[in-house]
């Protein structure tokens, strides 16, 4: 019997197991990390018990937790930081843009820093405001810092290798509702996608197609915390609109890699992209930003922004779903821009 692919929860488990095993120096840091609990989201189970001294369960400090991972990195060592939710990103947020990021170039000579935020974000859950916020937009554009996003077709023990090797301190968002899903594997998405890279395996952005090569009506291009809501989106829009969609999903969201995006740009009439972040600077117009220098010329229209409601996100689940991105919010876009085109003037 063929095994089922693991889960993306058990996928980033074994591959901080992996890392800590590869690493002697590396430290991980958060509340309530250790076993038996093994963290809000069972991420990190096992780890304290496997690796007793280098996971270290934290009071509620996210300040002094992402202070005291930015001292090891500064001091040659590395370090993985759990906020247990990523809304509370914002306490650690001086840490991360007066400490770590800088200490990369102020002190007259490049200088290493391996450490890696990890943010469990987003909504889907019903937590209500302060606990299902996507923040990836508000650590876009600062100078030494990476930014990633969980994905469920990236292998995270690639992933986490890729951000420690980088030398910068890089932040890592992690959709909640993704942890229970099963990860993409043997290229294969459902009965109507395929899936592949466009470049390296694993560290170049994923594609999900029909055609690899071809044509296609329009580009989405998506974080991993949207990518199962994008491609709901392409299902509806080819079997019931016959609209061709290709998705891209890069994992590493800023800096922007913008070749592999432009490639696939280059083979659409449209291109929209995704995210569950609210209205107003977004990661999306940022991407929107980097096609427009370079693609102005040839796109039919400018890019689509397809974003969260501009409003606190409700606990009540019905209500939830009015603000938040969903698979018809995508379909609706993409559908108003080939109308628009298509319509007389």
């Amino acid at each position: 019997m063929t095994a089922r692919p693991e889960r993306v929860v058990e996928n980033l488990n074994h591959a901080l197991h992996e890392r800590l095993r590869a690493d002697p120096r590396l430290y991980v840091l958060g509340e309530d990390i250790a076993d038996p609990y093994g963290g809000a989201f069972k991420v990190t189970r096992g780890l304290s018990d496997a690796h007793p001294g280098r996971v270290i369960a934290t009071p509620i400090s996210e300040n002094g937790i992402a202070g005291v991972a930015a001292g090891l990195a500064l001091t040659g060592d590395a370090a993985i930081v759990e906020i247990m939710f990523g809304d509370f990103a914002g306490l650690a947020f001086d840490q991360v843009l007066n400490f770590a990021s800088k200490s990369v170039s102020m002190y007259g000579r490049p200088h290493p820093m391996r450490l890696v935020v990890r943010l469990p974000s987003g909504g889907g859950r019903g937590y209500g405001p302060t606990h299902s916020q996507s923040l990836l937009k508000h650590f876009i554009g600062i100078p030494g810092l990476s930014l990633f996003e969980l994905s469920p077709f990236h292998d995270n023990r690639a992933v986490l290798a890729r951000m420690l090797d980088l030398g910068e301190p890089c932040v890592f968002v992690e959709d909640k509702v993704l942890y229970t899903r099963r990860k993409a594997e043997a290229g294969r998405v459902d009965d109507l996608f395929d899936y592949g890279f466009l470049g390296a395996p694993d560290v170049a952005p994923a594609h999900v197609y029909v055609d690899a090569d071809g044509e296609v009506d329009c580009l989405l291009i998506a974080p991993g915390g949207v990518a199962d809501r994008a491609v709901a989106a392409m299902r509806e829009l080819l079997l019931h609109h016959e609209i061709s969609c290709r998705l891209v999903v890069p994992s590493r969201l800023y800096p922007v890699e913008a070749e592999p995006l432009l490639s696939a740009a280059r083979r659409a009439s449209h291109v929209c992209v995704v995210e569950e972040s609210t209205a107003g600077g977004t990661w999306g117009a940022e991407v929107a930003h980097v096609l427009h220098e370079r693609l102005w010329g040839r796109l039919r229209r400018p890019v689509r922004l397809v974003h969260s409601a501009d409003s606190v996100i409700p606990a009540a689940v019905h209500l939830e779903r009015e603000v938040l991105v969903q698979a018809g919010t995508i379909r609706d876009a993409v559908l108003a821009d080939l109308r628009a085109e298509r319509s007389p003037v």
